[in-house]
Parts: structure tokens; sequence; C-alpha cells
């Protein structure tokens, strides 16, 4: 396996719960997923864009976990990485894995998530490579269970073609050192991923991050990752080590078409501001040129930029124009759905109208209608 994985193609759920009704609270939690969620955006690390990584904080029902994880299965082609940090239970009669949720009870396995359940999930995922991080604490009963069966936990967390990556805690002290930010293993995962390793690859791959953390946590008597895979996973390079990186040295691919995206964001935003003082001639080649700059693939979805820059085209008298971008607008409307796909349609709409092409007109608005039915359909399913 050569370079990282694809952010474009790949996805991440990053999956914390914190707060619970009657289990012990996990404050660092939401810690976890927050500054995980940073390290992996960033393009000196990874470059996942920040709308293909997903956090979901203190879910109340199992389809609040296990959606999110479907559809990131489904987008991704690459690599689906699935993060979990919270109480990890034991079924009182079957000891089967759960994830615990607001009001999960110790012992009750229906009161969780069935670890089984996101197996299946995982399994069904398009992505050609899974990473599953389950950063979960045990207590009680669950603790004993583990007592003295090294791989247990990963064993039954093995997911088909996947790398699972687990902390198997003794107890929620140990897992969540008191006044640390984050919990022990997680915070170690951190440390690496801003701080590299010395010595180290310039790309790491997960054995090898394994075993630092391993070796890491072993010199500070806490508990030791366990770790399963198949199909040789554990030569995937999942993140550029920092500890290597060059002075000067670019990022790669992935910082430019981060910095074309956020061109655009500022290009829209100084365009509006400019709009608002009256100087709206002034604001068209701003966010013209925003829109030149804008990522190939279309990264930082432009249809807000598109539907200002009609507006102000439309304002200034230029209709013809104005028709123009919202054409282009209208092609990418099926890759960003949302309140703006609707809105072009409309608008677009409504210029042909203008110019007696009623036909067309029709046919834009029935794709407006179409958006909008799959949109009710998809809040429909939502818990």
């Amino acid at each position: 396996m050569t370079g990282l994985p694809d952010p474009a193609a790949s996805r991440a759920v990053l999956i914390g719960s914190a707060g619970y009704r009657h289990l012990a609270a996990l404050p660092s939690v939401e810690c976890n997923v927050k500054d995980l969620a940073a390290e992996l955006c960033d393009a000196t690390i990874w470059g996942l864009p920040e709308q293909h990584c997903t956090q979901v904080l203190d879910p109340q029902h199992p389809a609040e976990v296990l959606d999110p994880v479907n559809r990131a299965g489904e987008e991704a082609t690459d690599t689906l990485l699935v993060y979990y940090s919270g109480h990890g239970m034991r079924d009182a009669a079957t000891a089967d894995l759960h994830l615990a949720l607001q009001g999960s009870r110790e012992h009750v396995g229906y009161t969780a998530v069935a670890y089984q359940h996101l197996r299946a999930a995982l399994r069904d995922s398009s992505a050609r490579r899974k990473v599953v991080l389950l950063d979960c604490c045990f207590s009680g009963r669950a603790a004993s269970t583990l007592a003295g069966e090294e791989d247990a936990l990963a064993a039954q967390a093995a997911v088909e073609g996947a790398y699972v990556l687990t902390a198997s805690p003794r107890d929620a002290v140990a897992l969540s050192p008191y006044g640390e930010r984050h919990t022990a293993f997680t915070g170690e995962l951190l440390t690496i991923l801003r701080h590299g390793i010395h010595d180290g690859p310039e790309l790491i791959d997960l054995d090898t991050l394994c075993r630092t953390m391993e070796a890491r946590l072993r010199g500070k008597n806490r508990p030791l990752p366990q770790h399963a895979q198949e199909m040789g996973m554990g030569r995937l390079r999942l993140v550029r080590n920092r500890a290597r990186a060059v002075r000067g040295t670019p990022a790669g691919p992935v910082l430019a078409a981060d910095i074309r995206s956020a061109m655009v964001v500022a290009g829209l935003g100084l365009a509006r501001t400019l709009r608002a003082a009256g100087r709206t001639r002034d604001a068209l080649p701003v966010l013209r040129l925003a829109l030149q700059e804008r990522a190939p693939d279309g990264e930082g979805d432009p249809l807000a930029a598109q539907l200002e820059l009609s507006d102000m085209l439309e304002e200034t008298g230029q209709t013809r124009e104005a028709m123009e971008v919202l054409e282009q607008a209208f092609q990418q409307v099926h890759r960003f759905y949302g309140p703006e796909a609707v809105q072009v349609c409309r608008r677009l709409a409504s210029l042909l109208q203008e110019s007696g092409n009623h036909i067309q007109a029709c046919e834009v608005l029935e794709h407006a209608l179409d958006l909008l039915q799959d949109g009710s359909r998809a809040l429909s399913s939502l818990p």
C-alpha cells in the first residue's frame, strides 16, 4: 500500500458519548471527538475535508449512531474510519459488546447500541478499507470478564477487511485520568498525530501506530491497546509523520484544494460586505475570481456564491450572464443537495420563464420538486 487514503473518497464518523443518566459521566469524551476531528482534517496530517468528517456527540438512540455510519459507508470508496469513545458494555445475558448511549443502564444491552449492528454497517460499506477505533471504558463485571483475556474485545470487534484498534481499560480512572483533557487511549493517539514519531516512517501505518501507542501507554502504566486485522490492513498508511516534516515542504495536493475552497468562502463574504455597502459593481469581480479559483472537483460548495453572483448580475441589468451562472449551478445541484440547490432551480426557472422558455422552466421546477421530495424522505428517516 503506497501513499495515504484519498481524502476525497474517504469518510470518518467520530462518535462520543460523554453524558449519561445512569452511568458515570466522561467529560473528556467531547474533547476527544472535537480534537481528533481537527487533526484528521489537518492537511499536514491527513487532510480529510471537514464535510467528510461527521461528529456525533451524546447520541440518545441507536439510529443516531448507525445512520451516520451507514451514510458514510455508502459514500466512501477508499477508506471508512469509525471512532467511538464512551462506556463499553457487556450485556448480562449474552456478554456481547454494546456501546453506551445517554440512557444506557449497566449490563442491559437493549439500552445501548449493539456492536454487531455497527459491524454490519461496516461490512455493507462500499469502502475498500475500514478502520475502527474503539475507546471504550469498562467497569464492574465487564472489567473482570476481560481480565486475563488479552484479545477478547478485539476479537469480538473484528470486521472483515478492517483494522480494529481498541482500548480495553479496566476502570474509568485508568481510562480517563483526572485532570487530563483526553482519555488515556485517545490522548496518546492525538500526541502521535500532533508530534509524530521520531525515527519513524514518513507515513505512519496502522501497525506502527498501534506499536507506538502500546509502548507509550505501557511506560505510563496504563491499559494497553488491542488490535485485530484482516488482509494485511496493518500496512495501511493513514497519516503523515509530523516528526519527519521538512520545513518549507508543502503538505501536498490536499492543501491546494483547501486553499481554493477557502477562497470561495472568503470571496463570498467579501462580496456580500461590498454589496451591503452599495458597492455591487466592486463585488462582482471578487465573486468571479473566487469561483474561477475553486477546486476542480467542486469542493467548498459553490452554489451559495453562484446564487449571490447571479443576484448581483440581475441587479446590474446583466440578465443573460445571470442565467448562464445559474445554468452552471444547475449542473451541480445533484451533488450539493440543500436549500441552495432548490433556490438555484427556482431562480433559473424564473429567468427562463421571463425569457419565454416555458418548457425548460417547467423541467427545472420539476427537478426542484424532486429535490424537495428527496429531502423530505431523508428527514422522515431521522429519529
